[in-house]
């Protein structure tokens, strides 16, 4: 199987829910209306969704909680065969956005890390992300955490959360402080708000990749621009489904993307909440489009060369990448 490489994961998004629910038991949270009877998270539009997110997320109060919580995504991912993982850290959810409380989620989610990588090879980075429905004023603690941590293990800044919030360069001024500081740079964009808001992204947050970005493909100039100047799509099939970005698989516009030469990637979002996998991704993408090896194998080396991880790191990807890697 070919090695895989993920760039867009929520970390509690990819929480297990029987992870959460431990959680919840152990601490006497009730979360009623969170689960649906047969133990999957609850939703059926994107607004509870974020709900039903936010409110899993109650269970999580301290580092330990994110150790363990790291722990089990990156179990859950190396088992899919992924080598390398790029996670959302929010500091809203690690501490609000307070930089010395940080510092001591982060510790505790790099242990974890650390432990994954020696005990399964699976490579994490994270990337700190804001959350646009907080609004640009909550942007700037985050950003901040971001600058004052960056390092080997945090690499980047993006931004997540409802895009129907305000335009993405009212949140110029967090993404210039994470770029002063050496991060490199992602923001949610045309997943639902329209070929117009990737426009948005690239233009006044001059970022480099574009979380999910399907609606590009509404705008053929826009499309044209992502293929010239080589702008990453973190591409999220299975959730763009599940969420109803897309009707179907045979609607999702990723392969049209592709064939006009956007660089895209493959991602899970918030695999447990979308009833995925990276392995189910690709399983779909093959059934849906056709992808054979070489195609997928294509997919991840664009993911590794895009990857916000250190030119080391990177050569190391790009050899488990290699046709004949044993």
């Amino acid at each position: 199987m070919t090695p895989l490489v993920e760039l867009h994961l929520h970390l509690e998004g990819a929480a297990p829910p029987a992870f959460i629910r431990g959680l919840a038991q152990e601490k006497s949270v009730n979360l009623d209306g969170v689960f649906n009877e047969d133990g999957s998270y609850r939703f059926d539009s994107f607004e509870q969704f974020l709900r039903t997110y936010e409110a899993a997320t109650t269970v999580l109060t301290g580092p330990e909680e994110f150790r363990r919580l790291t722990q089990a995504v990156l179990e859950q991912s190396a088992a899919q065969g992924v080598i390398y993982t790029e996670a959302f850290l929010s500091p809203n959810f690690c501490g609000g956005g307070d930089l010395g409380a940080w510092r001591e989620y982060l510790a505790a989610i790099k242990e974890a890390a650390d432990a994954g990588e020696r005990d399964s090879g699976i490579i994490m980075r994270g990337v700190v992300t804001c959350i646009r429905h907080e609004g640009p004023e909550a942007a700037k603690p985050d950003a901040l955490c971001a600058a004052e941590t960056m390092g080997d293990f945090i690499t980047g800044f993006g931004m997540g959360g409802a895009e129907d919030v305000g335009h993405q360069g009212d949140y110029a001024y967090a993404f210039d402080l994470a770029r002063e500081a050496g991060l490199r740079l992602t923001t949610h964009a045309g997943e639902w708000g329209g070929a117009v808001s990737v426009w948005e992204a690239v233009r006044d947050l001059r970022v480099e990749r574009i979380g999910h970005g399907v609606q590009s493909i509404e705008d053929p100039a826009l499309v044209d621009h992502l293929a010239e100047n080589e702008i990453v799509l973190e591409v999220c099939p299975g959730s763009n489904v599940a969420l109803g970005v897309v009707p179907n698989w045979a609607a999702h516009p990723i392969e049209r993307l592709r064939e006009a030469g956007v660089k895209v990637t493959v991602s899970t979002d918030d695999p447990p909440f979308f009833h995925t996998s990276l392995t189910r991704e690709y399983d779909m993408l093959a059934e849906s489009f056709g992808w054979d090896a070489e195609v997928i194998r294509d997919v991840n080396i664009t993911a590794a060369k895009a990857a916000f991880c250190d030119a080391a790191t990177q050569e190391k990807l790009l050899k488990q990448l290699e046709p004949n890697h044993v």
